[in-house]
């Protein structure tokens, strides 16, 4: 990623990029394209998220990528979480509580001992960076609460509308990319973007943003131990310590429910459920395994435990 940064255009990069998440999904939107028209107000989230997080946000990591070190640029990145959550709680009224906040800021140390160098560099490439983090976190957030498209309808708008917007703008303003560059470039899109972006959506529907975000954050630290045991690498005190500091920060998230009498107003929505909760309790010949299907939830008033999902991003005191 980091060479194709430096030897394609951003615009034409950050485009390849995203028609590759298009064609990842675009199999399953053929076979299930959207049963409707989404309700008033819908259509304008969705077009903010393209924007922000397909259009712009591709763009200034690309541009960001070709201007700075890669473990610069991948310590900046932990500043999409710091973003995610913050935008979370301050403007779209997602509940975080302290557990939230204390994984927060374990997972974003961790990061920052697994990739600090000696003489961080910040130029106008960590800018870049850093602007796409905030769109990320703007996008994260409308995203996640996009409950009439299925999640594989979200990737294919991000992927098709901004991924040719910005493919388009590139060949305009720069040489186009050889075969060899472009076909790297989709096929990245495809694992790294469509999929990504598709299991992302579907994960934090059931969690929330904050949450979603937080535990897609350990990503650097996978990739940690598939270096270690597939590659062979030394391991390092620094990796140690940053992998545990990860593990304690996601396991707060995952115990992060809250419990509180709370009311769901009647909604119809599209998202990938079970019939094991006091929310799912339509019948049909689908069964009770995981599955996805335009449903209606009537109005309710209950008492459990939960965290701040498609159902309950309701305010809190």
């Amino acid at each position: 990623m980091s060479k194709l940064a430096g030897d394609v255009n951003a615009f034409a990069l950050a485009g390849l990029l995203y028609l590759g998440a298009g064609f990842a999904v675009l199999p399953a939107t053929i076979q299930r394209p959207p049963a409707r028209r989404p309700r008033r107000g819908v259509g304008a989230r969705l077009a903010l998220a393209v924007v922000f997080g397909g259009g712009i946000a591709p763009v200034l990591l690309a541009a960001g990528l070709a201007r700075t070190p890669a473990a610069t640029a991948s310590l900046l990145l932990n500043l999409e979480l710091v973003a995610t959550v913050i935008l979370a709680a301050v403007i779209f009224h997602e509940h975080i509580g302290r557990r939230v906040a204390a994984g927060t800021t374990l997972v974003v140390t961790g990061g920052v001992v697994l990739t600090w160098s000696a003489a961080p560099e910040l130029r106008l490439g960590a800018i870049f960076v850093a602007g796409a983090c905030l769109c990320w976190a703007v996008d994260n957030c409308i995203t996640a609460s996009l409950d009439e498209f299925a999640s594989h309808h979200i990737t294919m708008a991000k992927g098709i509308v901004a991924g040719s917007a910005n493919l388009v703008v590139g060949l305009i303003v720069a040489t186009a990319p050889s075969a060899s560059q472009a076909v790297a470039a989709v096929g990245i899109g495809v694992l790294g973007y469509g999929l990504s972006i598709t299991l992302w959506v579907t994960g934090a529907r059931d969690l929330g943003a904050a949450r979603g975000q937080l535990i897609f954050a350990i990503a650097p630290f996978v990739g940690a131990v598939v270096a270690w045991v597939v590659l062979s690498e030394p391991v390092t005190t620094a990796q140690l310590v940053a992998l545990g500091l990860a593990v304690i920060g996601v396991s707060a998230v995952l115990n992060s429910s809250h419990l509180h009498e709370h009311h769901h107003a009647a909604v119809e929505h599209d998202h990938e459920h079970e019939h094991d909760d006091s929310h799912h309790n339509h019948d049909h010949p689908a069964g009770d395994d995981r599955h996805a299907h335009p449903h209606l939830h009537r109005e309710l008033v209950h008492v459990h435990p939960h965290v701040p999902d498609l159902h309950h991003r309701h305010g809190h005191p």
